[in-house]
């Protein structure tokens, strides 16, 4: 009896699980947390855990930050900050990864979402976006990026929206902030 009730103790437990790892931030105006859907889109995931858990993000930056005042682009307007390895101390890395289309993992734009920037499908690599406010032109069929075919959003912020809104409101020099923000690290939490 005891036996049975441990394993449905446990079965439970498993099945109420938060998915995925969770990645904190540490940065210049203090710190958030990163939800990071593994299971949804495992590719992204594991793509941005890998640049997390080599330390590539450890003296990056938070290098931009796109709002309604600032914008280059009228058509489609957008609220992120982007951010990621600071190019100027590392130039290595990994091979740019499949586009995770949000109409296959069923992650959307919303406030808080974390994506990968890209170029063109297929071409992210370690920069990362996240969202002010709900974004749906940049979820697959939107039109932001010309090619509809939207960015792979990957998780979500859990904690420190606070500093988000934070660095985007930091001041900037057209859509890029200035100065940037140091990342001082990141880490896997779990």
């Amino acid at each position: 009896m005891r036996v049975s009730l441990l394993c449905l103790c446990l079965v439970t437990m498993g099945c109420t699980a938060p998915e995925g790892a969770v990645v904190r931030f540490e940065t210049e105006l203090g710190v958030f947390d990163v939800s990071v859907a593994t299971a949804a889109a495992p590719a992204t995931a594991a793509n941005f855990l890998k640049y997390v858990g080599e330390g590539f993000y450890d003296g990056g930056r938070v290098h931009r930050s796109v709002r309604l005042d600032n914008q280059r682009r009228s058509d489609v307007l957008i609220e992120v900050i982007q951010g990621g390895v600071d190019r100027n101390q590392r130039r290595d890395g990994y091979p740019a990864i499949a586009l995770e289309r949000t109409r296959d993992t069923g992650l959307l734009h919303e406030d808080g979402t974390i994506s990968m920037a890209r170029g063109s499908p297929d071409s992210a690599r370690s920069d990362f976006f996240i969202c002010i406010g709900a974004q749906p032109s940049l979820d697959f069929g939107g039109t932001r990026n010309a090619d509809g075919q939207g960015f792979a959003a990957f998780g979500t912020v859990v904690a420190g929206m606070d500093v988000i809104r934070k660095i985007h409101t930091s001041p900037t020099r057209g859509e890029s902030l200035n100065p940037a923000i140091r990342i001082v690290s990141a880490r896997r939490l779990h």
